[in-house]
Parts: structure tokens; C-alpha cells; sequence
């Protein structure tokens, strides 16, 4: 069999291999496929006035000979009687002349490599763009199968450089693995952040972004509440053994204005009766959710228990202002009314109304916040409609028992029809018989 010398083969492999951090059978795999789409562009040069499909090299491959340092060209052909097309057909007559166990349908596989000389540069300069094109498509192939089961987990990252405005980072999936670029766009960056040159952080997967042939293919985020969770989880062993859950996360990394600094509710749970949740995140003179903080460069963290009733959660939500009552106006549409004291008002709210923003979205009520002056005011048109909506939902309540009952007596009454005209069947088939 012929062979294209490829000098230094075993050694180009090798070095290709750990400049791009790839195993030596992803280099090879890469390397056929630019070799082959070197054969087509010689094939092309050679017959100009031909026009080629796409697929019309699809039962070409190259075979790598990493001990001589070559490569051979193979082509799968049909057997027929009649060729109509040579690359993918071959008739019986010329098998024949080398083999003599050919049969019509049956394929054959032939050596077609072209002499050294005939491949030329421009099929060469073909293979090596080619080359390189196949290198970063087995990178990024790798880079996704990697890291495609860590999305939604805790990565070290170190700051590389700014492209826009996303900071590029370098993370690393695991101990002794390569480094890996990520992108953090604007949006997902913290306003504490200082992202200076290899500046480390923690930062959270988001997404592997998939089909994108140029730039990092890792999203991560550091305002993702995912973050949070996934810090906490780190630091409070509770967690981690399920003693304690986190039920809800709340997050407000980048407020609306500068002068709001980012903040956090969480929200935890546990059923064992000697566990303190609230505690347990906290730990020790607070050495738990320090260490949260000081990753989040600051960033101010509200851990409140999770109730199941509606009322108690959302005044724990409101933390740490002090609730003096919540009303439950609409449940349907999950809309409550909190009353505290005058000094306890703007606490409640927060600056700009973060408190009260977050603690809405941490138990998903909408929450109206009134002093008792203002409740005083109100009250009669509060407890009026509070008043309604009771009423409003007994009555729909009766309603619906009075359809239920009536559907249970219409069906009842059926079944008696039902009885009623088998007896009167048997009756008349035993009249039948006695006239008979």
C-alpha cells in the first residue's frame, strides 16, 4: 500500500497533545479529518470542471501510520455492474482481476492515496487550517462534556483579563485539570468585585453554552442566588448532611441605585425538634456566615426561618424589623397587610425598599407596610373587605358542597332507574316463563 510521508508524525502528535491540553487520540482524530479535507481539496484541483457534493466523499477515510510517519487514503466502493460513479463505485470485471471472492452489492475497501508529490501545497496549507479548526472543535467538545454535569456548582476562578465589558476568567473543574477561560458578563458581576489580574474568587456555573465557535463557552455568574446556596452548603456541615434545608433564597446583588449595597434572604427549615436552622448558618460568634460575607466582598446576608404559616414567614421575612401583625387580605392572590411600629417603619422597608422587596420575593406575597396610625385610619375599609373576601369564599365554599351533594343524589337516583328497570326485566321474563 502507498503512503504520504508525514515526517515526525509521532512527535507532532505528541507536542500538539500538550499544547492544547488534549489526549493523543482527540489530536489524531483531528488530524484525519483535516487530511481528508486535504485529499478533497487535491481531488477538487484535479478535475476543475467536476462539480462535487457535499457528501460526495463520504466513504473516504484516512488511515494514520504513526510508525512509518504517513497516512494512506481509503474509499469504501460498491460493487456493480456498471460503474456510475468511480469514487463510490467499482465494477465486478476490475475486482475480479485482484480478487476473486468479489460479489455484486458487496463493498470493497481500496487504497487510493495519491503520490507524494501529486498532494501538493495547497491541499497542505488545506489540511493545516483545517488542523487547527478540528483542534478547537475537540477542545470545546471536551470543555462541554467536562463541564456540562458541574452547571449549577461552585467554581475557583482567577481574573485573566477584560473583553468589553465581561471580565474573562481562567477556572479550574478539578485538582491537576487544565485551566478552562469562562465569561463573566456585566450583569452577573458583583459592584464590590475588584477584578483585578489574577484576582481569585469563587463564581457559579450557570450555563455551557453550546454552538458557539468563538469566545469562552462557560457562562458564570457572581450575583447568581445559586451562589449562595452553594456557599452555604460549603460552610454550614448541617446543610450538606440535610439536617438543615435551605427552603428560599432572595437576592439582590445589583440594586437599582449605588447607594443600596447588595443583599441576601435566606430562608432555612429543619425537622429535627433540637436544631436551630437560624443558628446553624450562623454558627459561632457568627464564623459561618462570615466567611460568606467576606467572599461576597460585604455583601449584607438575612437568614430568618421558613413557616409554614403564611403570616409568621412573612414576618420573618421582614427582619430585622420587629412585625406587629400581618393580615392575610387576599390568599388567592397572596396579598398581606403588615403592621408595625412608627420607629420600626422605615427599618421595615429598608433603604430605597429593599427590605420589603426582598422579603416579597422570598415568600412570594405581595406585602403592603403600615404603621398603626395609618392602620387606625383604614382600618373599618380593611376588615370591610377582609370581611367580603371571608364571606365571598364560604359562600363560594357552600356552593360548591351543594353542586357535590346534588351530583351525589343525581347519581344515586340513576342507579335506582338503573335497579328498577332490571327488576321490572326479571319480572317480565318470569312471567314469560310461567305463561309458557
Amino acid at each position: 500500500m502507498s503512503l504520504v510521508s508525514l515526517p515526525g508524525l509521532q512527535i507532532m502528535i505528541e507536542e500538539i497533545s500538550q499544547r492544547h491540553n488534549l489526549p493523543r487520540s482527540a489530536v489524531q482524530e483531528a488530524l484525519r479529518e483535516a487530511l481528508l479535507k486535504g485529499y478533497e481539496r487535491y481531488r477538487r484541483s484535479q478535475d476543475l470542471n467536476q462539480t462535487f457534493e457535499e457528501t460526495h466523499f463520504k466513504n473516504f477515510s484516512i488511515e494514520l501510520d504513526t510508525e512509518e510517519e504517513g497516512f494512506r487514503v481509503l474509499a469504501v466502493k460498491e460493487i456493480v455492474e456498471t460503474v456510475d460513479n468511480s469514487d463510490q463505485q467499482i465494477s465486478l470485471k476490475e475486482v475480479q482481476e485482484f480478487s476473486s471472492e468479489g460479489i455484486l452489492g458487496d463493498d470493497v475497501t481500496l487504497d487510493v492515496t495519491p503520490d507524494q508529490k501529486d498532494f501538493g501545497r495547497l491541499a497542505a496549507i488545506q489540511t493545516k487550517q483545517v488542523l487547527l479548526q478540528k483542534l478547537r472543535d475537540q477542545q470545546r467538545k471536551l470543555i462541554q462534556e467536562e463541564f456540562q454535569d458541574l452547571e449549577g456548582t461552585v467554581l475557583n476562578a482567577r481574573a485573566l483579563r477584560f473583553e468589553r465589558q465581561s471580565v474573562i476568567l481562567a477556572v479550574q473543574s478539578g485538582f491537576g485539570q487544565p485551566e478552562v477561560e469562562a465569561e463573566l458578563p456585566k450583569k452577573h458581576q458583583l459592584p464590590n468585585d475588584n477584578y483585578r489580574a489574577n484576582a481569585t474568587f469563587k463564581v457559579y456555573l450557570k450555563a455551557v453554552k453550546e454552538g458557539s465557535p468563538r469566545g469562552p463557552q462557560l457562562l458564570v455568574s457572581r450575583a447568581a442566588a445559586g451562589l449562595v446556596v452553594e456557599l452555604f452548603t460549603v460552610e454550614v456541615p448541617e446543610i450538606e448532611e440535610e439536617i438543615v434545608r435551605i427552603v428560599a433564597v432572595s437576592r439582590e446583588a445589583n440594586p437599582p441605585t449605588r447607594s443600596v449595597g447588595p443583599r441576601t434572604k435566606i430562608a432555612v427549615d429543619t425537622l429535627e425538634r433540637d436544631v436551630d436552622p437560624v443558628g446553624a448558618c450562623i454558627g459561632a460568634r457568627g464564623s459561618r456566615i462570615q466567611a460568606v460575607v467576606n467572599e461576597l466582598r460585604g455583601e449584607k446576608i438575612d437568614v430568618i426561618r421558613w413557616s409554614p404559616d403564611p403570616a409568621t414567614y412573612i414576618a420573618n421575612a421582614l427582619s430585622p424589623a420587629r412585625v406587629d401583625q400581618v393580615y392575610l387580605i387576599n390568599a388567592e392572590e397572596r396579598h398581606a397587610l403588615v403592621i408595625v411600629a412608627e420607629d420600626q417603619l422605615s427599618l421595615a422597608i429598608g433603604k430605597e425598599g429593599q427590605n420589603v422587596r426582598l422579603a416579597a420575593r422570598l415568600t412570594s406575597w405581595k406585602i403592603d407596610i403600615k404603621d398603626p396610625a395609618a392602620y387606625e385610619r383604614e382600618k373599618e375599609s380593611i376588615e370591610q373587605e377582609i370581611r367580603e373576601r371571608a364571606a365571598a369564599r364560604a359562600e363560594a365554599q357552600a356552593r360548591l358542597a351543594a353542586e357535590e351533594a346534588e351530583a351525589e343524589d343525581w347519581e344515586e337516583e340513576t342507579e335506582l332507574e338503573e335497579d328498577g328497570e332490571f327488576l321490572v326485566e326479571e319480572e317480565d321474563e318470569t312471567l314469560a316463563g310461567e305463561e309458557a
